[in-house]
C-alpha cells in the first residue's frame, strides 16, 4: 500500500479545481518507492491536456520533494486510455548543508539560522527560500548583486552534502538623492525621510517602499512619474520626479457686530486658520488657529514642528493654546514633543504638558456653600501620541485607514482661590493623579469610481478624583458631532462614531450624506448619560483656490431638541496654496 504521506499527497491532488470528473479519458498510475510496494490507482479526466498536466505535476511535485533519481514511462493504450508507472525510487535526505564561506553577519540575520538541519528531507523549496533570505539580506544591506549557489555536492545512497557559496559582489552605497521634478523639497530633508542617505549601504528594501513614504509621512509632495535608480562608480543614484502639493491653508472670516453691551461700540468677531507645511523645503510646519464667537468666548492655538533637530532623528514640537469661555474661566496649556518616524506609516510622538485653569469674576462665588464646578488647577502631565496612516490620498483618502491613540499621566495640583470661602476647600484632596487616554479610527472604504464611505469612531477618557468642569473635553461642531455648536458638550468620557458614504464627481468634489451617533458622561455636574445624534447632508467642492465646504446639519441631545430652528450650518472656504 501507498504510504500516509503519499497518500496525502495524492489526496490533495485529487481535489485540484482544474481537474474533472469526466469519464473521457482514463489514467491508471502505478506508484512505488522504497517505502512502499507498488500500488495502482486510476484517474478520469475530461481531455488529454488535463492528463498529461496532472502527469507533469505529479513528477515535479515528487522531485521537489526529494525524489531526485525518480523513473517514469507514460504508455498511450486504446480508447483513451493511459498508463502511467512511475518508481520514485529514494527520497534524498541532508546529511549536511554547510555554511559555506557566509560570514557572521549573513548568518546571524537568517530565521534561526535557516541552516537546513541534517536528516531532513530534501525539499527544493526549502533551499530556494533560503536562497532568498540570503540574497534579500544582501540586497538590503549594500550587495544588490550578489549570488549564492549550492557548491560540494555530494550524492550517495540517498544521502546529500552541500555547502552554501555566496558572491557578495561590489559594496553599493546610496549616492546624493535627486529631485527630478520641480518641487522645492530639500534632497537632505528627504533623504532622511525615506532613509536613502548618502554614504549608507544600498537598501532595496528602502527602495521599494519609496512610494509608501511619499503617500503616508510626506503629505505635501506627489510623484509625477516613477522614480528610477543608476548604478555608477559602486553608488547607487535615486532619481525622484516629485511636485510640490498645494497643502498650505488659509481661510478666515471677520465680522463685525454692534456690541449690545457697551454702547456705541463695535464687536469684531471671526476665525483665522493658517496651515504651513513644508516651509523652506525643509518639512518645518506651523499652524495658527484664532476663533471668537462671542464677546467673551475665544480660543487660540499656535503649533510649531522642526524635523531631525540637530542632525538626529526626532523632530522637535511646541504647541501653545488658550481657551477664554465667555466671563467663566481661562484655560492654558504649553507642550513640548518629540517625534519619530517609526516606518513610513507609523510615527510615536512623546510629550510633556503644562496646563492652567483659572476661574474668572470670582465675585459671584463669594456667598457660596460649596465649591464650584470650575476651579484654578495646575496639571503637569506626561505621554504619547501613536499614530498610523495607510490611505491612498493624505488629502481627501477614499480608501485606506488611518488611526491615532494618546496616552497620558500627570499630578494635577487645586489651587485655592482667594475669593472663594477657604472653608470650601477643607478635606479637599489638593494633590492628585490624573490620567487620560484619547482614540481615533478613520476607515475609508471605495466602492467605485465614484462611491466611497468614511466610517470613524472616535472614544476618551479623563479620571482624576477632583474633576472640574474646566478640566473636561469639548466636543461638538464640524470636527465631531455635527448639528451642535462648537464645543458645545463637556465630557469627561465619550465615544461617537460618524458614518459618511460620498459620492464624487471631481477627485475632491463630493457630496455627502452622515449621521453622527455618540454617548456622553459628565462625571463633573452628574448628568444622566447623554446619547446625541445628529444627521443631515453637505457639499465639498474643489476650487482653483481651495476648498468650499457646506454642511447642513440637525442634531438632538439632552440639552438641544430636534427642530429645525436649531439646525446647524457649517461652512467655510480653505485656500490651499
Amino acid at each position: 500500500m501507498v504510504g500516509w504521506k503519499i497518500a496525502f499527497f495524492f489526496l490533495q491532488l485529487l481535489f485540484i479545481p482544474r481537474f474533472s470528473q469526466a469519464q473521457d479519458y482514463v489514467l491508471r498510475l502505478q506508484y512505488a518507492d522504497t517505502q512502499s510496494t507498488a500500488d495502482t490507482l486510476k484517474f478520469s479526466f475530461s481531455d488529454s491536456l488535463a492528463l498529461h498536466r496532472f502527469s507533469d505535476y505529479l513528477i515535479d511535485s515528487l522531485q521537489a520533494e526529494g525524489y531526485l533519481n525518480l523513473e517514469s514511462n507514460l504508455q498511450i493504450k486504446p480508447d483513451n486510455r493511459f498508463f502511467l508507472q512511475v518508481d520514485a525510487g529514494t527520497q534524498f535526505k541532508w546529511i549536511q548543508l554547510g555554511k559555506g564561506n557566509l560570514e557572521p553577519w549573513m548568518e546571524s540575520s537568517l530565521d534561526g539560522g535557516a541552516i537546513i538541519a541534517g536528516e531532513s528531507p530534501f525539499r527544493i523549496e526549502a533551499v530556494q527560500h533560503l536562497m532568498g533570505q540570503i540574497l534579500e539580506t544582501g540586497q538590503n544591506n549594500g550587495y544588490p548583486f550578489m549570488a549564492v549557489k549550492l557548491d560540494s555536492i555530494e550524492l550517495d545512497n540517498g544521502q546529500l552534502r552541500a555547502s552554501l557559496y555566496m558572491e557578495k559582489g561590489p559594496l553599493i552605497t546610496f549616492d546624493t538623492l535627486r529631485i527630478t521634478g520641480s518641487s522645492k523639497i530639500q534632497p537632505i530633508y528627504l533623504a532622511r525621510k525615506t532613509g536613502i542617505i548618502p554614504g549608507n549601504p544600498f537598501s532595496q528594501k528602502k527602495v521599494n517602499k519609496l512610494r509608501e513614504v511619499l503617500k503616508n509621512s510626506v503629505p505635501y509632495l506627489a510623484l509625477s512619474g516613477s522614480p528610477e535608480m543608476s548604478f555608477q562608480n559602486e553608488e547607487a543614484t535615486i532619481y525622484l520626479p516629485v511636485e510640490d502639493r498645494k497643502m498650505n491653508a488659509i481661510d478666515g472670516i471677520i465680522g463685525f457686530l454692534p456690541n449690545e453691551i457697551e454702547a456705541n461700540k463695535w464687536l469684531v468677531t471671526g476665525q483665522f486658520d493658517l496651515q504651513l507645511y513644508n516651509v523652506s523645503g525643509k518639512g518645518r510646519d506651523y499652524q495658527l488657529n484664532w476663533q471668537r464667537l462671542t464677546q467673551y468666548s475665544q480660543n487660540l492655538r499656535v503649533a510649531a514642528r522642526e524635523p531631525y533637530v540637530l542632525g538626529s532623528q526626532l523632530d522637535l514640537g511646541a504647541a501653545f493654546s488658550l481657551l477664554k469661555e465667555d466671563t467663566t474661566f481661562l484655560n492654558r496649556d504649553f507642550s513640548l514633543r518629540l517625534g519619530y518616524q517609526v516606518t513610513a506609516n507609523t510615527y510615536i510622538d512623546f510629550f510633556s504638558k503644562w496646563q492652567a485653569g483659572d476661574l474668572l469674576e470670582v465675585g459671584r462665588y463669594e456667598n457660596a456653600t460649596e465649591l464650584p464646578e470650575v476651579g484654578d488647577f495646575r496639571y503637569n502631565s506626561y505621554g504619547a501620541d501613536f499614530s498610523f496612516t495607510d490611505v491612498d490620498d493624505p488629502i481627501v483618502p477614499k480608501s485606506g485607514w488611518r488611526s491615532k491613540l494618546t496616552l497620558g499621566i500627570g499630578n494635577k495640583t487645586l489651587r485655592e482661590n482667594t475669593g472663594i470661602d477657604p472653608a470650601l476647600y477643607a478635606g479637599i484632596e489638593r494633590e492628585s493623579l490624573q490620567y487620560y487616554i484619547r482614540g481615533a479610527v478613520d476607515y475609508y472604504y471605495r466602492l467605485d469610481k465614484n462611491f466611497s464611505s468614511r466610517v470613524s469612531l472616535q472614544a476618551g477618557e479623563l479620571n482624576n478624583s477632583n474633576l472640574l468642569l474646566n478640566d473636561l473635553y469639548r466636543l461638538g461642531g464640524l470636527q465631531s458631532i455635527r448639528g451642535f455648536n462648537e464645543n458645545f458638550f463637556y465630557s469627561s468620557r465619550y465615544a461617537y462614531m460618524n458614518l459618511e458614504p460620498r459620492y464624487y464627481f471631481g477627485n475632491y468634489s463630493y457630496f455627502l450624506l452622515f449621521t453622527d451617533l455618540g454617548m456622553l458622561e459628565d462625571a463633573v455636574r452628574k448628568r444622566e448619560r447623554d446619547w446625541p445624534f445628529s444627521f443631515g447632508a453637505g457639499l465639498s467642492l474643489e476650487t482653483a483656490g481651495g476648498m468650499f465646504n457646506f454642511v447642513y446639519a440637525l442634531g438632538k441631545s439632552a440639552g438641544q431638541p430636534l427642530g429645525f430652528n436649531y439646525s446647524r450650518i457649517h461652512f467655510g472656504f480653505t485656500g490651499r496654496f
